[in-house]
């Protein structure tokens, strides 16, 4: 409930780790609790189409992409990742 009450939450490298089903099922409900309230940002590397895998339930992550596109900007960034740069 703590998270669902900031005006803006952002979700860094969301599928850097495993996500375990039922902290999936704990997305969904954070995101439910935001619908339509709060703006959520969330960064990753995963496509949306992959996101089934990444929740271990393709209808949690219908679920949770059902709440997240709706009235959503996407920015996609392309190019190579400062990351990646040898030094």
């Amino acid at each position: 409930r703590r998270y669902a009450r900031y005006e803006l939450l952002i979700i860094d490298e969301i599928g850097y780790l495993p996500i375990q089903r039922h902290e999936a099922d704990l997305i969904f409900q954070l995101l439910n609790m935001r619908y339509e309230t709060h703006s959520t940002i969330f960064t990753t590397n995963i496509s949306l189409s992959g996101w089934g895998e990444l929740f271990r339930s393709p209808e949690t992550a219908a679920a949770i992409l059902d709440r997240m596109v709706h009235h959503v900007k996407i920015y996609k960034i392309k190019g190579k990742s400062y990351r990646m740069k040898q030094t």
